[in-house]
């Protein structure tokens, strides 16, 4: 059965950094993609990064290249999302997801039920 759980959100000021865990159970990265994404209030879910089981390639949205970093923990079934330089805009529910396809929030079937992250001042 998949499992996935986010942890690491809060609240922290623009400029500043957050690192966002995703502990999974139930699948191996070596046979699933996983991705991480975001919901802001009123928008919708957008792709944030994605590791792709073909070649274990990472890709990231234009709007956090350069912010934010992906690495993973292999041995703990860890996936870390590394964020910088937070801005206020980065505000959101983030998620993340396996079995599916990119950045696109539709093609994934299993998903973390969230985190918060909210970048005020």
């Amino acid at each position: 059965q998949v499992q996935l759980v986010e942890s690491g959100g809060g609240l922290v000021q623009p400029g500043g950094s957050l690192r966002l865990s995703c502990t999974y159970s139930g699948f191996t990265l070596y046979k699933n993609s996983m991705g991480w994404f975001r919901q802001a209030p009123g928008k919708e879910r957008e792709g944030v990064s994605c590791i792709s089981a073909h070649d274990g390639g990472i890709s990231y949205a234009d709007s956090v290249k350069g912010r934010f970093t992906v690495s993973r923990d292999d041995a703990n079934h860890i996936v870390y999302l590394e964020m910088n330089d937070l801005k206020i805009e980065d505000t959101a529910v983030y998620y993340c997801a396996t079995d599916g396809y990119g950045l696109d929030p539709w093609t994934y079937d299993g998903w973390g039920q969230g985190t918060q992250v909210t970048v005020s001042s």
